[in-house]
């Protein structure tokens, strides 16, 4: 997070489209969709934010939940940090966590961010073990809080941390590791936390961290040059060779800033991103902090979506699993395929001129399919853009089990999107199964089966200790009209006898679902339950454990719910 800008570098409008092909160099090339060929169930790994959110009430809930958002990083409550210009603290871990939570997504907590400023002013260890207590004790208190998925010990200690004197930072790293086990044992550790990433950096910090028994439960570096999309499958692969090299157990990965200042706000070098940590197996990517606060990093501009808003909400949109796209040229793109209502849903972009979408394996889809095309524009972090624009609707036919679309008239800055159905449209009129893996999957395990709806299922789902390890799958779900629905729980419970869990669902009271014995883990059976939703987004949880809720018995596993 470089938050010492020059005012250069501040106009990115200017300077974006600079970075990205011109319509002389690219043209003609081809984005090859596979609908046969899984790449992992849609999580929306790259729907996050470094301080994005600001308030309880900024964003607003609602606002978020259409984005679908995986992980925040945000700084620790006790913050004294004023971001980029900023006259007033904000965005205090604990003070936005009811809003993270009700949006369905999780956060870490950076902790040098109690400091005022950037970089970092060490004032010595007794005062920075003092803060590490304060900070951690604050957390341990709030015991309503859920979703704090890691401390990050440091931010970009290859520039911040101050050796002269505080020592080296492996040596920091051991010494504030230990300072935060000694009061707080579940919350994972996330780290180191570099600028960029470097091969001979991270080896070094793996092997001493392994070495000290303090070994981060989640990797993270930053991606915040120009084109740094480019480097991520390279990046990813160095750092599992060196797990493997060092004998160390594969990490989730967290890219938790990326997108230089340059290009943040271009809609298709988001696409871009969106692509790379789908195809590479990122766990979660947040947009950097290069200017305000609270706007989902650009996303939103007094309240309303800007140009890149768009993209990430085709991305949020995304159901089912992600499928193989095969990029060529600038032109790449993030797909999924949604088996329940036989929706293809693409976005992508990178690319000036008439290049073309290739779909592959929609013989699921009939004969023929409907075909919608649509485009937000290239940038423009303060300009609103409130809709996207349909540029065509189209039925084509479907030979051998694909189609081409070309696409004329674009540009590289702007992003795009394909949704491809039945001719008739899709099979359901709204969404009513909702994988447990698509969800919000809390302190719990996705998990692959042939007998589960979408190959996919939750398990794991056993803790109820306290608000650190507690289980539960939240969903975001989306209904026409205010009503009872129907709920079925598509559930497994091996343990021969029966298991509860709760349900709530808006935030309101739990009530307990029992889950009979079914054959086995992973053998599949389903209850119904009467639910009343609000017309539009709902949050349904389904917890093993869960504040104000007393704990389930036994154990389940979690397929589906379908709303009908």
């Amino acid at each position: 997070m470089k938050r010492q800008l020059a005012a250069a570098v501040i106009a990115t409008a200017a300077l974006g489209a600079l970075l990205v092909p011109s319509s002389a160099q690219a043209a003609g090339n081809t984005l090859i969709v596979d609908v046969g060929t899984v790449v992992q169930p849609v999580s929306h790994v790259a729907a996050g934010g470094l301080f994005g959110v600001s308030s309880s009430t900024t964003p607003t809930t609602e606002s978020l939940l259409a984005l679908r958002p995986k992980m925040f990083t945000q700084p620790p409550p006790r913050t004294t940090h004023q971001g980029n210009g900023a006259t007033q603290v904000c965005c205090d871990a604990l003070k936005v966590a009811g809003n993270i939570t009700a949006a369905g997504a999780e956060q870490y907590i950076r902790m040098p961010d109690i400091y005022p400023t950037f970089p970092y002013q060490w004032q010595g260890w007794a005062d920075w073990e003092a803060k590490i207590d304060l900070m951690v004790r604050d957390r341990l208190g709030a015991t309503g809080t859920t979703n704090i998925a890691g401390w990050e010990i440091w931010n970009e200690p290859d520039g911040t941390w101050d050796t002269a004197k505080a020592g080296p930072y492996l040596d920091g790293w051991t010494r504030s590791y230990r300072r935060i086990r000694a009061l707080d044992t579940k919350t994972p550790i996330i780290g180191p936390g570099y600028s960029y990433y470097d091969s001979s950096l991270m080896r070094a910090f793996m092997r001493h961290a392994r070495d000290t028994g303090t070994l981060p439960q989640v990797a993270v570096w930053h991606e915040l040059q120009d084109h740094s999309y480019n480097n991520v499958a390279a990046h990813v692969a160095d750092y599992r060779q060196i797990e493997r090299d060092l004998g160390i157990s594969p990490r989730e990965i967290s890219i938790n800033e990326y997108g230089s200042p340059n290009q943040v706000d271009i809609p298709s070098s988001n696409v871009h991103y969106m692509s790379v940590f789908e195809r590479h197996g990122v766990h979660d990517a947040e947009r950097a902090y290069w200017f305000e606060a609270g706007t989902f990093d650009g996303l939103f501009h007094n309240g309303r979506p800007t140009a890149s808003y768009w993209a990430y909400k085709w991305y949020a949109d995304q159901t089912g699993n992600i499928v193989r796209t095969t990029p060529q040229s600038w032109l790449d793109g993030v797909a999924s395929y949604d088996s329940t209502r036989k929706i293809v849903n693409v976005v992508f972009g990178g690319d000036s001129g008439t290049n073309t979408v290739r779909v592959n394996g929609l013989g699921a889809l009939g004969s023929s399919v409907r075909v919608t095309l649509s485009s937000t524009p290239g940038t423009g972090r303060f300009t609103n853009v409130d809709a996207p624009t349909t540029v065509s609707t189209q039925t084509l036919p479907v030979s051998n089990g694909s189609i081409a679309v070309p696409v004329s008239g674009m540009t590289a800055e702007q992003a795009y999107q394909l949704v491809v159905t039945p001719a008739n449209g899709p099979t359901t009129s709204y969404q009513q199964t909702y994988e447990a893996e698509n969800a919000s999957v809390v302190n719990a395990d996705t998990r692959s089966a042939s007998g589960a709806s979408n190959g996919s299922y939750v398990g794991g789902i056993d803790g109820s200790a306290d608000m650190r390890d507690q289980s539960f799958v939240d969903f975001t779900v989306d209904v026409p009209q205010a009503r009872d629905y129907t709920m079925t729980v598509r559930y497994a419970n091996g343990t021969g006898a029966p298991a509860t869990q709760g349900l709530a669902y808006n935030g309101g009271a739990f009530e307990t679902v029992t889950y009979p014995a079914t054959a086995g883990w992973a053998q599949f059976g389903s209850v119904d339950r009467t639910v009343r939703l609000k017309a539009g987004l709902n949050v349904v949880r389904l917890a093993k454990g869960s504040p104000n809720f007393g704990g389930g018995t036994g154990f389940a596993e979690l397929d589906s719910i379908t709303v009908r």
